[in-house]
């Protein structure tokens, strides 16, 4: 079922499998399956995997997680437009091949956009599954498909966030900054402002609350030394002032970014932020397709840009949107990435091919078991992931551990 590898890279193109493969080289598949498995995590929200089977036998798989919005605590019910969704976009690619990517692409787009995020989720972890096959049916990894490595290894960074989940005190921050620093990582986020109360509350009630988060920021740096990258996520608690202001008295923290502090679909506002602080900006953990990137792009409004494979159309686009950054200013990517270690796969193969970028992200520790549930484990050494070279996206789902943590 699968290519001599060199006639595979005499054929490959970087969007897909070249039309210079003959016909009779081209294995001939058929998607006829599909399979769900929730496993769950915390309060923020369960991980939800998918697996397309074809008629020759090949699996691909996918990761739906976090298809509703918010950044607080999951309902318990969260899951439920994705199980509604999901089997629609799989009926636009059953008994379809799942090499073609773009016919399924030009088919769901429209559904997916009109879906809002849970239509784009549900769109996006389907495509995954199709390039997850596709390397196996070709013995190729997928960034090998998408036109080849341009490293053998990613930076990555530790989000104590969700480990942090109960205890939002500068005390909690700076212990969990301290064991993600012992767990080899030199780079976390956290988002110590998810407690600010809305603008609309009296003045001196929100900054009481910033200050408590301006507090566990500089909690995090004491803690970790000079020489670890800090990042901030301010989840869009703020307006263009306050932004610039909290920005101003991190300065001394010395932050690797500083992440929207407004909505970036705000794209005056968010410009004006990026010109008047001195930390770079980031921003677009929810775009859907390089239209949502584009005006933000093409005001340079952000320093990075934060595609999530499993929100902004999945892995192509993804590769699409950090090629619309190179062309708009060459804005660098960090994906949006915390999830199950499906997404951290997918992550993994655009990750590997794309010129722009900067570093990936990790749920650090919000459950112990996390790496366990793919094979071979996801295995972090020293802050970096390898980029591997086995077939498709170089996991399997491990079944016993996904039953064992199912709800």
């Amino acid at each position: 079922m699968s290519l001599v590898r060199r006639d595979f890279f005499l054929g490959a193109m970087t969007g897909f499998v070249s039309p210079i493969l003959t016909a009779a080289s081209r294995p001939r598949l058929a998607i006829t399956g599909m399979e769900l498995f929730e496993v769950k995590v915390s309060e923020r929200g369960n991980w939800l995997f998918l697996r397309i089977s074809t008629d020759k036998g090949i699996k691909g798989i996918g990761e739906a997680s976090h298809g509703v919005i918010g950044v607080g605590r999951a309902p318990a019910d969260a899951d439920a437009p994705m199980r509604t969704l999901l089997p629609k976009f799989f009926d636009l690619v059953r008994g379809e091949s799942p090499f073609d990517v773009e016919k399924y692409r030009a088919r769901a787009w429209k559904m997916a956009r009109e879906a809002n995020r849970p239509g784009i989720t549900a769109f996006s972890a389907i495509e995954q599954a199709m390039w997850d096959i596709a390397g196996k049916a070709f013995d190729a990894p997928v960034h090998d498909l998408l036109g080849g490595k341009l490293r053998d290894e990613l930076e990555v960074y530790g989000n104590i966030n969700r480990a942090t989940n109960g205890d939002r005190s500068p005390e909690a921050f700076s212990r969990n900054a301290k064991l993600v620093v012992a767990d080899g990582f030199r780079a976390l986020k956290a988002a110590p402002f998810d407690s600010v109360r809305n603008l609309t509350n009296p003045k001196a009630e929100v900054w009481k609350d910033i200050e408590n988060g301006i507090a566990c920021v500089e909690a995090i740096r004491k803690a970790v030394g000079p020489n670890v990258k800090v990042m901030i996520d301010c989840h869009s608690h703020f307006d263009r002032e306050i932004s610039i202001e909290v920005a101003r008295r991190l300065e001394p923290v010395n932050l690797f970014w500083y992440e929207e502090p407004v909505d970036p679909l705000q794209v005056d506002d968010t410009a004006a932020i990026k010109k008047g602080i001195k930390q770079p900006l980031s921003g677009g953990e929810v775009f859907f397709g390089m239209e949502a990137f584009a005006p933000l792009l093409k005001q340079q409004a952000l320093a990075v840009i934060m595609p999530d494979v499993k929100h902004c159309g999945g892995i192509l686009e993804a590769k699409n949107i950090a090629a619309l950054a190179r062309l708009e200013g060459g804005t660098a990517v960090s994906p949006h990435n915390p999830s199950g270690p499906v997404a951290t796969a997918a992550s993994v193969q655009v990750c590997a091919n794309i010129p722009n970028f900067n570093i990936l992200e990790h749920a650090w520790n919000e459950v112990p078991w996390s790496h366990d549930l793919v094979v071979p484990p996801e295995e972090f050494r020293s802050g970096k992931i390898k980029v591997p070279a086995r077939p498709g996206l170089g996991i399997e789902l491990n079944d016993k551990m996904i039953k064992e943590h199912s709800p």
